[in-house]
C-alpha cells in the first residue's frame, strides 16, 4: 500500500483540491446537487486532506456549531483509494482535532450504508433514517469528554 499522508489545511489556500475530492465523489458518483455540498460553510471549518503520492485522495472537514459541539461533515475518498482506511483515519484526525479544541460532543450525518465505520469509530445513532440530498443517512454521536 501507498504511504499516506494527512494535513490540516486552510480551506482558501486548498479548495481546488477539496472540492477536486468532493465533486468526484459527491456531484458525479453520489448525483448530489453541487449546491447543496457548496453550502457556504467550508471557510469556517477545519479541513483534513489526505494525500498518496501528492495527490489529494481524501478530505473531511470539522465545523463547530458551538464552543462545545462539532459536526464532522464532507468525508470523501475517492473510489480508487478505498478500502484502505483513508476514511477511518480521516475521522481519527478530526476527532483529535476536535478533541484538542476541548469540544465534548461531535455528531455526523452518517450515510446509512457506512454506518458501520462509525459505530466502530464509538458514534452511536439517534433517531431515525432520514433522506438527505437524495440518500439514506443516520444522525449519529459521540462523546469525547477527555
Amino acid at each position: 500500500m501507498s504511504h499516506i499522508t494527512f494535513k490540516i489545511v486552510n480551506y482558501k489556500e486548498y479548495s481546488a483540491a477539496i472540492q477536486g475530492v468532493r465533486r468526484s465523489v459527491f456531484h458525479i458518483e453520489q448525483g448530489v446537487d453541487p449546491s447543496l455540498d457548496l453550502d457556504g460553510k467550508d471557510e469556517t471549518a477545519d479541513h483534513i486532506l489526505a494525500y498518496v503520492e501528492n495527490q489529494a485522495v481524501g478530505t473531511v472537514r470539522v465545523r463547530y456549531l458551538d464552543h462545545q459541539t462539532a459536526k464532522i461533515e464532507r468525508l470523501a475518498v475517492l473510489a480508487d483509494f478505498r478500502g484502505r482506511g483513508i476514511g477511518k483515519l480521516l475521522m481519527e484526525k478530526s476527532l483529535e482535532i476536535a478533541a484538542k479544541k476541548q469540544i465534548n460532543t461531535v455528531l455526523i450525518h452518517a450515510q446509512y450504508y457506512v454506518k458501520s465505520l462509525y459505530l466502530k469509530l464509538g458514534f452511536l445513532p439517534e433517531g431515525d433514517r432520514f433522506e438527505e440530498a437524495g440518500i439514506s443517512h443516520v444522525k449519529m454521536i459521540k462523546s469525547i469528554i477527555s
